[in-house]
């Protein structure tokens, strides 16, 4: 049966605590040599806080800001880090300081081939790693990528991306990039793809472009602020219509005996049952909401 509570959306006020990366919706990007930043991103609504030792951090500075890391994890934390690719000077000494440490998971930067998450990963038993692809040579091989032994998740990295290929920035230009992310997420059977962050402060360019992450199937998506978090978060949540939808179905369902009446009725099972698990796992409603003795159909997977 379905209670018929209410349920309220997430005030946006709340602080947001990490949530298991399977589901993680926002990834946010902090710099690692700014140590005096770290405590507000862990007070932040990010789902994920990835300490940022690759791009944010000029070459002068890299030891120093991996000492940051360090020190941070040290202090008992369990925070992402975004390590820099393999191949480049300081690929081994990253993973080497963050090897014994109480790392949650790496974001392998610059992923062009199987190898560098394999290799990164042996080093790494045991730690997830969110395969960074950013350029065209990593497009071209995302399949495997997505294959390779020790890959989590897959992240589109768009502004080296774009830098490399000379794409612009509209939806429409990087949709093919967009959806060889989740295609080659869906067939490795890995959680669906993280889209790359938006750059600037304006929140309608933020709710339109995580709008368009979602479309193209993408669950996740970095963020570069603090104050982006929430709003990636209910972007990439299920909606009150998504909830309220699913409910009915099910209740329609049930009501005409819970067995399967035509073709459609196996996809809009799975899709109602994704949508009300990530929306208790997500706190958007009680544990208890929209509870169904029916069965997942065959083909549920747990994002929509």
């Amino acid at each position: 049966m379905y209670d018929s509570e209410p349920f309220h959306e997430p005030d946006p006020a709340d602080v947001g605590s990490r949530i298991d990366p399977v589901l993680a919706r926002s990834w946010l990007l902090v710099n690692g040599a700014q140590h005096d930043r770290f405590e507000a991103a862990a007070r932040s609504r990010a789902d994920i806080v990835v300490l940022d030792i690759e791009d944010a951090v000029a070459p002068k500075d890299k030891d120093s800001a991996r000492a940051n890391v360090v020190r941070w994890m040290k202090d008992g934390h369990s925070d992402w880090v975004r390590i820099n690719g393999f191949g480049t000077p300081w690929w081994a000494a990253d993973i080497e300081a963050l090897a014994p440490t109480s790392i949650g998971g790496v974001m392998l930067a610059m992923v062009e081939s199987v190898d560098h998450v394999t290799e990164t990963a042996k080093r790494l038993p045991n730690i997830p790693v969110v395969a960074l692809v950013e350029t065209a040579r990593g497009l071209e091989r995302i399949t495997e990528i997505a294959s390779a032994k020790g890959t989590f998740r897959l992240a589109f990295g768009i502004g080296d991306f774009r830098r490399d290929t000379g794409f612009g920035e509209s939806p429409m230009t990087l949709a093919y990039a967009r959806s060889r992310f989740t295609i080659a997420a869906k067939a490795a059977n890995l959680p669906s793809a993280i889209d790359g962050p938006t750059v600037g402060s304006n929140p309608h360019k933020l709710s339109d472009a995580t709008a368009v992450s979602s479309e193209f199937g993408m669950t996740g998506k970095i963020c570069l602020t603090p104050d982006q978090c929430a709003a990636v978060n209910e972007g990439l949540s299920p909606s009150l219509d998504d909830i309220n939808w699913a409910r009915e179905f099910f209740t329609e369902f049930q009501a005409d005996g819970g067995e399967i009446r035509n073709g459609s009725d196996l996809p809009r099972i799975a899709r109602a049952t994704k949508i009300l698990d990530l929306a208790r796992a997500y706190q958007i409603v009680p544990n208890d909401y929209g509870i169904s003795d029916h069965s997942p159909a065959p083909t549920d997977t747990y994002h929509f």
